[in-house]
């Protein structure tokens, strides 16, 4: 039984004999067959490709409750799913992992083998839905 999402990811990924593969949470339900094609259609040129959104927020490195800096969010994006990798490259890059746990995405798992992850633009609708309030504005999204 898969306790972990790369647990999930890994048994999927032993279970399925194609070139391109998607990564799909849960969690965000509005994703869109326009995004899908998108994040497809960025492995032309690498071993993955993932949505992004700018960051819009001031970002801060916090540490001990204290501010270390602030970070330059022209180069930031929030990154979504539906993610889509090269089967071989996303299996390579799950056998080469020394420590899922810290892998809070499958991207962050090629960036560690070195392995090209394109960004294309995300959708702001496409929202993680972790809150109640979450809940409200998926809700009202869905009722447009």
């Amino acid at each position: 039984m898969a306790t972990e999402r790369g647990d999930s990811v890994r048994a999927g990924l032993r279970s399925i004999q194609t070139d391109a593969v998607l990564v799909h949470d849960a969690a965000r339900p509005l994703a869109t067959a326009e995004l899908v094609d998108s994040v497809l259609a960025g492995l032309v040129d690498a071993d993955g490709a993932i949505p992004g959104v700018p960051v819009t927020d001031t970002v801060k490195r916090v540490a001990q409750g204290r501010v270390e800096g602030t970070l330059d969010r022209s180069s930031l994006v929030a990154v979504q799913t539906p993610q889509a990798f090269r089967a071989e490259s996303l299996r390579a890059a799950y056998a080469g992992a020394s420590d899922l746990g810290s892998a809070t995405d499958c991207a962050s798992l090629l960036e560690q083998a070195g392995l090209p992850v394109a960004v294309v633009d995300g959708d702001p609708r496409n929202l993680k839905v972790t809150t109640a309030a979450d809940l409200e504005r998926a809700e009202g999204e869905l009722a447009r």
